[in-house]
């Protein structure tokens, strides 16, 4: 690696770290509730009950639920963007995603499942709305680990599926091929059950476009604890991923096990997307487009791109939560289509200019 390389690999992690110290504070003062409205309230003297009524009142928006959601939100990009790092490298594909082993659909078929069976269950009690929507949206912290919890199961199940019909790690087509099959197929079962569960639908849309709404601090500490683990295991194997990169045949001639060291990246693959998965629901282009952008400035080996993909990751997810919560104030977007917007649009750009004159395609 050149010198002038590292250096922009240098500047680039300075700046994402700059970058993401600068969103957060950006992102308590973002939502229906105005700056200009919180800042007097926060500070105010409490002389009268009133006045503290306020002060305690804004410092439980931005302590309880803006704070949270903006760090989620970071952390959630974070283990996107690392996930697609290894998917790419693992896949030798550019076009790979942290969606390749059919996480995402594990995980949308666990939650429609549980929407499905909490709507039975409270449908007795004569929800006007249906059942499900008033127990996702009820906040109380049983229903959402519950969901959370469904959400992951359904992921890792997902990506054990996909092994056994790959039968194994060892042949990276066959395990791509098959993460695609089981995709289609947990998909068409979770479109079966919402259909025969129709008071869900309203439901597992938030869940569908992704959200960091639901995202407290229980689920930052989990996301960074796993995104710590997740970040520290592929630096490990980021030597892997620089031998697969010239080949199979240049990986075996340098002696790395392919296969346990195929399995193990398969295991932070899974972990980092089913923890983000579980807690934002299913947010597009973020795990595919990080990478690419910590390319276009620096292409550093694996063990960089790592973590440059990571904070890349979470710097798009905290800037896009931001936008979606500003945009359209004090109503806001779902972060999940906005990210499809955005991510889609950058992606059709790069693919114009490789495919224009004098382009790589």
């Amino acid at each position: 690696m050149s010198l002038s390389v590292a250096r922009r690999g240098r500047w680039l992690g300075w700046a994402l770290v700059v970058a993401s110290l600068l969103l957060v504070p950006l992102g308590t003062g973002v939502g229906s509730v105005g700056l200009e409205n919180l800042w007097p309230a926060l500070w105010g003297d409490g002389s009268d009950p009133a006045s503290r009524a306020a002060r305690d009142m804004a410092w439980q928006i931005v302590w309880d639920i803006r704070l949270p959601r903006t760090l989620g939100a970071w952390c959630a990009g974070a283990l996107l963007g690392l996930a697609g790092a290894v998917a790419q490298g693992l896949f030798r594909n550019p076009l790979a995603d942290p969606y390749l082993l059919g996480s995402a659909s594990g995980a949308s078929l666990g939650v429609a499942a549980a929407l499905a069976l909490m709507g039975g269950g409270a449908g007795m009690v004569g929800s006007a709305k249906g059942a499900a929507v008033t127990l996702v949206f009820s906040g109380h912290w049983l229903v959402r680990l519950g969901l959370t919890g469904a959400a992951f199961a359904g992921a890792v199940l997902a990506v054990l599926l996909t092994l056994a019909l790959a039968r194994g790690v060892q042949h990276t087509l066959r395990l791509l091929l098959a993460g695609v099959i089981v995709g289609v197929v947990l998909g068409a079962f979770t479109s079966l059950i919402l259909l025969l569960s129709p008071d869900s639908l309203q439901a597992m849309q938030a869940f569908l476009l992704g959200s960091t709404g639901f995202v407290g601090w229980t689920s930052c500490l989990l996301m960074a604890g796993v995104w710590v683990l997740c970040l520290v295991a592929a630096w490990a194997l980021s030597r892997v991923l620089d031998g697969l990169a010239l080949g199979e045949s240049t990986a075996h001639s340098l002696g790395l096990p392919l296969a346990p060291l195929r399995a193990a990246l398969v295991a932070v693959l899974a972990l980092a997307t089913g923890t983000a998965v579980a807690q934002t629901g299913l947010i597009a282009f973020v795990g595919l487009a990080a990478p690419h952008l910590v390319r276009a400035v620096a292409k550093v080996p694996h063990g960089r791109l790592m973590g440059l993909a990571s904070l890349m990751g979470a710097v798009l997810l905290a800037a896009a939560d931001l936008l979606a919560r500003g945009l359209i104030a004090p109503q806001e977007l779902p972060v999940g289509v906005l990210t499809a917007v955005l991510g889609g649009g950058y992606l059709l750009w790069l693919m114009h200019r490789r495919t224009g004159p004098g382009g790589l395609l």
